[in-house]
Formats: C-alpha cells, structure tokens, sequence
C-alpha cells in the first residue's frame, strides 16, 4: 500500500538549498485522514517504513494492528541533482533527481543499486515471516519493491507507472 496524502505544498520554482528543505519538510508533514479501501483478506501484522507519513496511514488505516517499521521500506531519498541559487521548476528537480538516482549517480544518497538491494532484503524478511500481512511503503520505492518481488515468484492483482495515495496492490507469493 502506498501511504496516504500528505499534507505538504511543494513550491513549484525553487533554487537546490529551497529545494533539499522541501524534501526534509514533505518527510515530516501530516497526512491527511482519510478512509480507504482495504482488502478483506485477514491481516496478522503490518510493515511499514521508518518515516512518518507511512506511519502515521498505519495507524489510520490499520489502526491498532501489530507494526513492525523498518528502513527497508523507506522511500528513496531525493536530493538537489545540481547547486544553484537560481529557482527552477519542481519538475526539474524531480526528474534529474531521479535520473541521477537511475545511472547511480553518486550526486544522491541512494543509487539504484542500492534500492534494488534493500528492496530483496525487505522482500526476504517478509518471505521469511511467511505471514499474510500488508507493506505500508512509498510511491517511488514500491516500484523497486514489486520488481524484487517478481524476481522471487510473486503474482499482483495490478501493476501501474503511477500508485495513488492510499492504492493497495495485493501480492500473493506463487508458493
């Protein structure tokens, strides 16, 4: 699932200090409470990632469900792809960002590399637990998550370029 709205206006021009801060205030910012549609498969447990909007839709979405949060399912962090006190447009920002991040570019704190890593080793805990449970996780980082797990078998009711807020896609293992 990918965690709910956040409640975080991004500028839409912005120099890379502007924008670096940006990222650190969307990390903290609330999410908005909102109900979503969950699969009815019975839950024993929820894993979600260390940051606090995905917390915080476990919380409102799961309510007192057993929690486990791990940095594996953290989002991929972003940061400014160049220095510049000139004010460019979000967009930029984001797609450079992440080009970087695709040719692991040692410009951002986490290459590819490194994601598809962290996503096996996220996917090998929860084959591991061998539980019916729900991922709580981000819009970038689900992408490598799901690709991990096609790599060990696992079947998805839908795939997507782009997951909405609140999204559930439900994974069943081919075992």
């Amino acid at each position: 699932m990918r965690h709910c709205k956040v409640s975080y206006k991004w500028r839409k021009w912005s120099t890379s200090e502007q924008f670096k801060n940006d990222c650190r205030m969307y990390d903290t910012a609330p999410i908005f409470p909102i109900r979503y549609s969950i699969p009815k498969e019975k839950i024993s447990r929820c894993y979600v990632s260390t940051l606090s909007r995905s917390i915080e839709t476990a919380h409102a979405v799961f309510g007192n469900l057993e929690s486990t949060s791990s940095s594996l399912l953290d989002e991929v962090p972003l940061t400014a792809s160049i220095d510049t006190n000139i004010r460019l447009p979000l967009a930029f920002w984001n797609i450079t960002g992440r080009l970087q991040w695709l040719f692991n570019c040692k410009r951002q704190k986490e290459p590819r590399k490194a994601t598809l890593a962290r996503a096996r080793q996220a996917v090998d805990l929860l084959v591991k637990t061998n539980e019916n449970c729900v991922v709580v996780t981000h819009g970038f980082f689900i992408h490598s998550l799901l690709k991990a797990m096609k790599e060990r078998g696992f079947k998805f009711s839908k795939r997507s370029l782009n997951y909405a807020n609140g999204e559930c896609i439900v994974a069943e293992s081919a075992r």
